[in-house]
């Protein structure tokens, strides 16, 4: 698959085609960390696009490392189960941020 330089704080979507060509479909979304200062003098991170993405830090730094975290646990895909048939599409992400 390519893959492009992304500007940072997007989301891109690489689409395989089951054919054996895979074109390249780009969308991009982006997304916004928010940080408030935590009752205990650290940091709280949140996305608010993505619904119970929210961490924390002692640092800035520390608290964008962790709601990145958050937000790729949010996004990984739920195990499947033995009698799963439902019809599935990988979509890779790449977070530049």
């Amino acid at each position: 698959m390519r893959s492009d330089r992304v500007r940072s704080g997007s989301i891109r979507a690489v689409l395989p085609f089951p054919g054996g060509i895979v074109p390249v479909v780009v969308r991009e979304l982006d997304l916004t960390i928010v940080y408030e200062p935590g009752e205990d003098g650290g940091i709280i991170a949140s996305i608010p696009e993505v619904a119970g993405v929210f961490s924390q830090g002692q640092t800035r730094e520390e608290a964008r490392e962790n709601v990145l975290d958050a937000l790729k646990l949010m996004l990984s895909p739920e195990p499947r189960a033995d009698d799963d048939r439902r019809e599935r599409e990988p979509l890779h992400l790449t977070i530049a941020a």
